[in-house]
């Protein structure tokens, strides 16, 4: 009886480890700074993929990349892109517009620019180091770079 009990916890448990392991974290930061479009379309594309799977995402743009979230960007930021159009900005908006989503610009970006964030289109905002650490470190959270 031991044995049988012992194999079906066994059982039990190999077969909720993939589950449990499928699911995975239920945040996504991405932290963006390549300052090429298609890159930068490639970063958003999945990000819409993991808003599209339930997860809350959080987006930083820095450096080059943060161009993007400018009411003002540049034409690289704004043109469609192969092979459906997209633009880095656009699908970025889109993104924002959806629930459990937060794009920010990192904290060095604006004053580097000698910007403020009447510069940045609606709805982005500026990171505070210290949230974006503990977003970064928390154990519910996969993290992207590009």
């Amino acid at each position: 009886m031991k044995r049988l009990m012992t194999a079906a916890t066994l059982t039990l448990a190999t077969l909720a480890a993939p589950m449990a392991h499928a699911e995975g974290p239920s945040r996504l930061v991405t932290v963006l700074t390549a300052p090429e479009p298609q890159t930068q379309l490639m970063a958003m594309v999945l990000n819409m993929q993991a808003v599209a799977q339930g997860k809350t995402v959080h987006i930083l743009l820095c450096g080059p990349a943060a161009d993007i979230a400018l009411k003002e960007a540049p034409a690289s930021a704004t043109a469609g892109q192969p092979p459906k159009g997209m633009s880095p900005q656009g699908l970025m908006q889109t993104i924002m517009s959806k629930p459990d989503t937060k794009v920010e610009v990192c904290a060095i970006y604006l004053p580097g620019k000698g910007a403020t964030p009447e510069v940045l289109l609606d709805g982005v905002g500026v990171a505070k180091p210290e949230d974006m650490a503990s977003s970064i470190m928390s154990e519910d959270t996969q993290v992207m770079s590009y």
